[in-house]
Order: C-alpha cells, then structure tokens, then sequence
C-alpha cells in the first residue's frame, strides 16, 4: 500500500533533503583541487563525504528495505578497498558523484513513501536488526547532518565560506574586521582558562 502523502515520511524527507542541499552547497564556487584534496589527517575532503553519504543512503533507505534501484555502487562492496568511499579518484567526475547522489534521493525517496514509516526492513552491519523505516530515516539525518557539519567546517578552512546556505547563513553579519575581533576574543578566554587550569598555553 501506497503512502505518498504520509505526513510523517514528508516530515522526515524534508529535514533529509535540507541535509543534502547543504552538503552539496559546499561544493559549489570550488574547484576540482580544493573539491578532492584531504584537509584531515585521515584525508576527509568534501567530494569524498558526498560519495560516501550517496552509498551510505542507499544502503539503509533502498536495499535494507528489500529494494533495488539499479544503482551500483561498487565501492561500497566487501571487496571494495578501505575507504574506496571516502574519495574520488582522478577520472570519477565531480559532475557524476552530485548526480549519482540525486539519483540515490529519488530512489530512497520514492521507497520510503512506498512503504511507510511502519514498514520494516533489516540491516546486515546492525547483525541484521529488524528495523522500521521510521528509524532508518532517523538514522540518515542524523548521519547527512553530521556529514554537513564536517563538510561546513572543510569549506571554511579553504576559503572562509560558512553556513547552512546561501539563503540562511544562520550566522552573525559581522565583517571580516569583526570575526578577527570575535576569534581573537574566543583565544583570549581559552587562554586564560588554560592558564587557571595550570596548563601550559603555547606561544
């Protein structure tokens, strides 16, 4: 049975697609250097986190619902290498991973408003956990949310750009004069906290 209109499932997938767009913005005004290199010492980069979030999702919400989009994903198999999701290599096109993350959207979303949110299906890394769509849901903004946050820090730490989106910063209007008086104050408290705590504070 059909649930196209389920407020909860139209609920969910609302704060799920807010997630995607933002991890997408951070792509955007960037180029295939900056989109790929590492800015961790475990080599996190924000093409990488849009292709494992793609895989990522498709698992819960299309194949651990029993579905198939016919969409392959071959580096998230058990033969895969080590982290073959969490980066692009040299001849996978930027333009191919976004899309392929839409594609994924498309199928997730029409599975879970086929189904319900009472709908079970079962996770074979959870030891196969019988679960609801309901929870997967849960599970996949959680898990888009806390990719975006590393996606808006990576972002900030190339060129400065920060927010949630172009349409909702969801920050301070302050100038570029104000942030250095706003993290120069944010020091001065660490500092001095360090130095009550007797600790050692470098430079």
């Amino acid at each position: 049975m059909a649930h196209e209109a389920d407020p909860e499932i139209e609920l969910h997938l609302g704060y799920l697609q807010r997630a995607r767009e933002a991890l997408l913005w951070k792509l955007e005004g960037i180029g295939e250097y900056d989109a790929r290199r590492p800015l961790t010492p475990t080599g996190t980069n924000l093409l990488g986190i849009v292709k494992h979030v793609s895989g990522t999702e498709y698992g819960y919400l299309t194949e651990c619902l029993g579905r198939d989009g016919g969409i392959a994903l071959p580096w998230m198999a058990e033969v895969a290498a080590d982290n073959a999701d969490m980066w692009a290599t040299a001849e996978e096109r930027r333009e191919d991973v976004v899309e392929l993350y839409r594609r994924v959207w498309r199928s997730d979303d029409a599975v879970v408003r086929e189904l319900g949110p009472d709908a079970t299906g079962a996770v074979p890394w959870w030891g196969g956990e019988v679960v609801t769509v309901r929870r997967l849901l849960v599970h996949m903004i959680a898990e888009t949310h806390r990719h975006a946050g590393h996606a808006d820090i990576l972002r900030e730490t190339l060129d400065g750009a920060a927010g949630m989106r172009a349409d909702a910063m969801n920050l301070p209007p302050g100038d570029a004069a104000w942030w250095r008086g706003h993290v120069a104050e944010v020091e001065a408290a660490a500092r001095a906290a360090a130095v009550a705590a007797g600790e050692h504070v470098p430079g």
